[in-house]
């Protein structure tokens, strides 16, 4: 088992920066992911509004009346007292924010005030810090450490900046940005010592690789903390530690000024979304490296993956992924065959950074992922490299577990990725109509009488137009599922739960011409034109291939009123029981 399937709710992490920015984010999305507990630690105060500033959120009249509270106290309302109200307004705030958000989730978290910087000189590298502070801070986290548990993780993601040219930096230009990310660090080690930690996040940047015009205090300071994950992981194998060298974020310290830079460098922001998603996938793995560089546009090296093949696992809980409440098959939930697409292309990206997906060839489902007593505690996936053609990165994925002690094991999903560095042009769908006929009905009895077993996430069908013994045509428009409920299956290239709806229309012509259910058995290729995002109107038609008493293959795709395609599945089949029929109404009784 990896440490990361050892992350529990009951596992403690100490964040420093966890209430703000991108460490915040990064904070949410493991609440979210393992419900785990943390201490933040932050320089601001944590406050509630005053009340002449409550429900207050327009940044102008806001100023406006922090500037007719400083003169009613008698103070100065200059500019900058304004500028500094404003900023801790807006800090407390954030942090109140992200504790509700962690609790939301279902983590605990304690946010304390305390400036790890805060020394009374600069003491140098070697130096220990500071006894006052250090004795303060091994109280706080004596205390939390009482309330919460023993603490096993921890999170360095503090950080400031101090940008100008070297020539014109002063010491304390550069002590300030040192201070933030070394001897922070050093106080935090001081009192949490690497031989009770079994979790060691480091939130350094890219500039430490690359360098940045103003940035040579930042620069040198990120790589001294690649060179503690560095230590660290050799002498305290058992501690899980990574470094991860960001590029920019589109927030944060990101200024518009470094922004314009960084695009004229070919240097795109990380989006919030795709930044959590990748540390998350780090925590997943088993053999994450100590110094993790992501951002993409960085360095000079083509993207391609350098191994010919990479490993992976990750612990799939009921509690991380509350969605699969809304997909049960009889009693069990059971991962949704696009789900597990998803997977395979989520981290075939993640390899190949600027590449993304194009199509999926010969996926199965060999025996699909239900939770029940037989799910194993983690699975395996696979990724190696295959022939391709020149402008492609061709892969082959396949997914694992261990079901018993004396090392059998389960093979579930086994596909072929194609990734390509250029965006496809959607085609037209062809023999598609949006008419109804006298088949029309709306989505709501499908999902009510047993036809359809989804629950409310899944229940994108509005209407079926119109079908026939050879086609079938339904418009489709699912609502937002929020980050959480989407837990370990986040949306990314493709977006799993709108993909569904290829399988849906299919389950309903069966139904309506065979009174037989089915699930998902394979696809001969999963084209990917366009994204398909949430909270937009689209159709799926499904043309039938061939059917038998077991098994039924049709090409579908998903297209919008113009029939422009989003996605095609070509091939897909259908595996068909009638013992179906009663799951699928036994599922509704439950959702």
């Amino acid at each position: 088992m990896s440490l990361a399937g050892q992350i529990t709710p009951a596992t403690v992490f100490v964040a420093s920066g966890g209430a703000r920015g991108i460490t915040a984010r990064c904070v949410l999305a493991m609440a979210q992911a393992y419900r785990c507990r943390f201490v933040l630690l932050g320089r601001s105060d944590k406050r509630a509004d005053p009340a002449w500033a409550a429900g207050c959120s327009d940044e102008a009249e806001l100023k406006r009346r922090i500037a007719s509270e400083l003169a009613s106290n008698g103070s100065q309302p200059a500019p900058r007292a304004i500028q500094q109200e404003f900023g801790a307004i807006m800090a407390a705030r954030e942090i109140e924010a992200t504790l509700v958000g962690i609790a939301a989730a279902g983590g605990r978290a304690e946010y304390v005030s305390f400036d790890l910087a805060d020394a009374p000189e600069y003491a140098g590298p070697g130096a220990a810090p500071d006894g006052q502070g250090a004795d303060r801070l091994s109280a706080i986290l004596r205390e939390t450490a009482a309330e919460l548990g023993a603490i096993e993780g921890l999170i360095h993601g503090a950080g400031a900046l101090s940008d100008r040219p070297i020539e014109r930096k002063t010491a304390r230009d550069f002590d300030a940005v040192y201070a933030s990310k070394v001897r922070s660090l050093q106080r935090l080690l001081g009192c949490l010592p690497v031989e009770q930690l079994r979790f060691l996040f480091l939130f350094s940047s890219a500039a430490g690789f690359f360098g940045n015009p103003g940035q040579s205090d930042y620069a040198l300071s990120n790589e001294i903390l690649n060179r503690v994950a560095q230590r660290v992981k050799h002498h305290n194998p058992a501690c899980k530690v990574v470094s991860f060298n960001w590029g920019p974020w589109d927030m944060g310290m990101v200024t518009p000024e470094l922004r314009r830079l960084f695009v004229a460098r070919g240097i795109e922001p990380i989006a919030v979304e795709a930044g959590t998603r990748a540390f998350l996938s780090m925590l997943d793995r088993d053999d994450a490296p100590a110094l993790v560089l992501v951002g993409d546009g960085l360095g000079q090296e083509p993207a391609a993956p350098r191994e010919a093949s990479q490993r992976s696992s990750r612990a799939i809980p009921l509690a991380a992924n509350p969605f699969l409440e809304d997909h049960r098959v009889g009693e069990h939930r059971v991962l949704p065959a696009t789900c597990a697409m998803s997977w395979l292309a989520s981290a075939a990206e993640q390899l190949c950074p600027r590449y993304r997906l194009a199509r999926i060839e010969g996926f199965q489902v060999l025996r699909g992922l239900v939770f029940d007593q037989t799910l194993a505690e983690r699975h395996t996936l696979e990724l190696a490299r295959a022939e391709a053609a020149d402008s492609e990165i061709a892969l082959t994925a396949l997914v694992r577990s261990q079901l018993s002690e004396d090392g059998a094991a389960a093979y579930h999903y086994r596909a072929k990725l194609a990734l390509s560095d250029d965006e496809p042009p959607a085609p037209w769908a062809s023999d598609w109509s949006l008419a109804e006929d006298g088949r029309a009905v709306n989505g709501e009895v499908l999902y009510g009488n047993g036809t359809l077993f989804h629950g409310r996430v899944f229940r994108g069908i509005e209407r079926l137009l119109n079908a026939d013994e050879r086609r079938l045509t339904i418009r489709c428009r699912l609502p937002a599922i929020d980050d959480q409920t989407q837990g370990q299956f986040q949306v990314g290239t493709l977006n799993p739960f709108t993909l569904d709806l290829h399988y849906q229309g299919l389950v309903v012509w069966c139904r309506l011409f065979h009174d037989i259910a089915g699930l998902p058995l394979s696809v001969d290729q999963v084209l990917h034109y366009r994204h398909l995002p949430f909270d937009t109107t689209f159709y799926v038609t499904v043309h039938i291939s061939s059917v038998t008493d077991y098994q039924v293959l049709a090409n579908t795709t998903a297209h919008d009123s113009q029939g422009l395609a989003y996605s095609e599945f070509q091939g897909a089949s259908l595996t068909l029981s009638r013992e179906l029929n009663e799951k699928f109404a036994a599922a509704v009784a439950l959702s």
